[in-house]
């Protein structure tokens, strides 16, 4: 079947090619002085391995007329492009996210962009080996290529809404017995209870509260009869909730309280100061690593507590509640009632 006049052309090429049509479209027409003659100014659209698919590429491009040389970009030129574009205006941390996100995609490296499909995403997805967070970084950075593809008229279509990490979200279920602390370290640092610096750890042991929200709570929100104390500050919406104290580590709590009666914080400096990270790690959570030969971060200490109520058999939503997990609660989990309360207090009692 004849094609429209300036429609374009699907010409096939001699010799063997593995695309050997030729998708080709005529501009305009200009006067060649060597050959003294009108010749035709061709675009190349593009090659196709068979007439159909060329047919189908030509009325793609009249439908929808695109840039062909940034057509031709490949996913790393695309990547080149944007990053140095969004690199100057984010900080280093969220730099070298994307960098080692961008790393996990090298099989897409030199795959033409516009050419990706669906399953050339989620199959970077499914093999990266990644645990969930990465994988929400990579699947965000998809979302970022698309984005600058789609307004720059590389590609026609958005896949990155479509890259499905939902199934992965319970990802490396173990992830925590990398970072927790053994039973003989938990042991060698109950050995030292009496030191009053060494139950802050126990103390972050036992409630699995990240070190800042420990570090900066009030004593206004500490209930020693009740056993829990409110986190009134956090990271994470879910983060704001109350946290129960467990039996064996009740009596650190009094103390400190009792300790400093001018100071509004719980736990402070020997002058009754606010606790500041930097001075607590330095000063005495690194010395005291050392000093038992132990090679962990406070963070670990979140860590640990998570794997042993998950190892005490502790139903998970307590567990989350417990931690103040991201996504965990719906808007009726989150009214504590009394309950609620022992409930939770009876959790950690069981590590």
């Amino acid at each position: 079947m004849k094609l429209p006049n300036g429609y374009g052309s699907v010409v096939k090429l001699s010799g063997k090619r593995r695309k050997p049509f030729l998708v080709r479209k005529t501009l305009g027409w200009h006067f060649d002085k060597e050959k003294d003659k009108q010749v035709q100014d061709i675009l190349i659209i593009g090659y196709a391995e068979t007439r159909a698919e060329g047919l189908q590429m030509l009325a793609d491009y009249n439908k929808n007329p695109y840039d062909t040389k940034a057509a031709k970009m490949t996913f790393m030129n695309v990547y080149e492009e944007w990053s140095k574009r969004k690199f100057p205006t984010i900080s280093r941390s969220n730099m070298n996210g994307y960098t080692a996100a961008y790393k996990t995609c090298s099989m897409l490296y030199h795959k033409t962009f516009k050419d990706l499909r669906l399953v050339d995403l989620q199959t970077i997805i499914d093999n990266c080996g990644k645990n969930y967070p990465t994988m929400k970084k990579i699947k965000v950075l998809f979302n970022q290529l698309y984005d600058f593809a789609l307004k720059n008229d590389i590609c026609n279509k958005d896949y990155s809404s479509y890259v499905d990490i939902a199934q992965y979200k319970d990802r490396n279920p173990n992830k925590y017995d990398r970072n927790k602390f053994t039973k003989d370290e938990i042991q060698k640092i109950w050995e030292q209870k009496d030191d009053k610096y060494f139950q802050i750890i126990l103390m972050l042991l036992y409630n699995g509260v990240r070190i800042s929200e420990l570090l900066d709570l009030k004593k206004e929100n500490v209930h020693l009869e009740e056993q829990y104390f409110d986190v009134v500050k956090s990271k994470t919406e879910n983060g704001i909730r109350k946290v129960p104290i467990a039996d064996k580590v009740l009596p650190f709590y009094k103390a400190w309280y009792e300790r400093t009666p001018d100071c509004e914080y719980l736990l402070h400096t020997e002058d009754g100061k606010h606790f500041l990270y930097r001075n607590y790690y330095d000063s005495y959570f690194v010395p005291f690593m050392k000093q038992l030969n132990i090679d962990r971060t406070p963070h670990c200490c979140r860590h640990t507590c998570i794997s042993m109520l998950a190892e005490a058999g502790v139903d998970q939503t307590i567990i989350k509640k417990i931690v103040g997990h991201s996504g965990a609660m719906t808007l009726t989990e989150k009214v504590y009632t009394h309950f609620d309360i022992k409930e939770l207090v009876d959790a950690v009692n069981q590590i």
